[in-house]
């Protein structure tokens, strides 16, 4: 492996998971290289260009569904033709970027490997249209697929024409302060869901924090006690690492979309080990193969037992520094990117 070219083409640039991975890449795989897809070359009038192809396509050819990808094709022939990768991995998907047809030849033509490390499909199972177009016009392209979910594993491997595996995230380690004041009971940080929105209403008399995008949006839904509690923006890096280092309880819902597949195991709850924070999340089978619950993290199944919970660990701070410890130090051992990626390198 040690002689082999790596391009990682990133489709969900918009967080630091691409980064952290080919960085993890380059530690062991010198011939590493990024690209975010979004930074390629687009296509001229694109939103245009999209609207008239997209109605053509439902009209002429019946297309229930129809994806004009942003990336001119010069742009992607250049990059493989520049780099000549002997593996690409793509981390979240393609379709949205490139012409998957392209894709197709380039891969027949440079002898290239492609895989994909699945982190978002999870979030089109509302988008059946959408879902459908990704399995199977984007997926039998690859030689192998990672995904975070093992409910999506499962589910991938049931066409026989693909072939995946179970890929749990990682993240890189958060330098923890030599003290930290807890002046914040609860964080929450994500973008706005009914589920999120649900849950969080049962905890409206505590003193929460919450982060993301969306919400404005979904104002007519929320109470008046739960909007004073939201700030309306994303939050990432050094910002989110000192909130998750304030916070006595970081707080984990899972999407709507998510839980009703039953998965959940989603970047926040290793970021939230990562920096010592004692993490309360939604209940999968799934966590149980990852952690003990109870030592290393804690878990609810609903909003009752989500809001004992939250009483019971703000009122006792020991345990729940006790817990935040344990699991910070089996991240530490396990879960770091530095740690996946050696697992990652052994299958492919």
């Amino acid at each position: 492996m040690q002689n082999k070219k790596i391009l990682v083409l990133d489709g969900i640039s918009g967080i630091s998971l691409g980064q952290e991975i080919a960085s993890a890449l380059l530690d062991n795989i010198k011939d590493t290289y990024y690209i975010a897809s979004e930074k390629l070359e687009k296509k001229s009038f694109y939103k245009l260009s999209s609207a008239v192809k997209k109605a053509f396509n439902r009209q002429f050819l019946k297309k229930d569904y129809y994806r004009n990808p942003k990336i001119t094709n010069h742009a992607l022939q250049k990059l493989i033709q520049e780099q000549q990768p002997d593996i690409i991995l793509v981390i979240g998907f393609l379709y949205r970027f490139f012409n998957l047809q392209l894709i197709h030849t380039l891969k027949q033509q440079y002898g290239f490997k492609l895989y994909l490390y699945d982190t978002d499909s999870c979030n089109l199972f509302n988008n059946k249209r959408e879902l459908v177009y990704f399995y199977t016009e984007e997926l039998p392209l690859y030689d192998h697929i990672f995904s975070f979910s093992k409910t999506t594993t499962e589910f991938i491997n049931k066409n026989d024409q693909l072939n995946a595996s179970y890929f749990p995230f990682g993240a890189n380690p958060i330098e923890v302060p030599a003290t930290i004041e807890k002046s914040l009971d609860l964080l929450f940080v994500g973008s706005a869901d009914m589920r999120r929105i649900f849950l969080l209403e049962h905890l409206v008399k505590h003193q929460i924090c919450i982060y993301g995008s969306k919400w404005q949006r979904n104002n007519a839904l929320i109470s008046a006690q739960l909007q004073d509690k939201i700030n309306y923006q994303p939050v990432w890096g050094n910002q989110l690492h000192s909130l998750l280092h304030q916070s006595k309880i970081i707080l984990n819902i899972t999407r709507s979309t998510f839980y009703g597949v039953e998965t959940g195991v989603n970047l926040r709850i290793f970021e939230t080990l990562a920096a010592q924070g004692f993490l309360l999340t939604e209940y999968c089978s799934e966590l149980n193969e990852l952690f003990e619950i109870g030592k290393h993290i804690e878990t609810y199944k609903d909003s009752e037992e989500l809001k004992d919970k939250v009483n019971f660990y703000l009122k006792h701070d020991r345990e729940r520094e006790k817990i935040a410890l344990h699991g910070h130090q089996y991240f530490m051992e396990n879960y770091t990117w530095d740690h996946r990626i050696k697992e990652l390198l052994r299958k492919l």
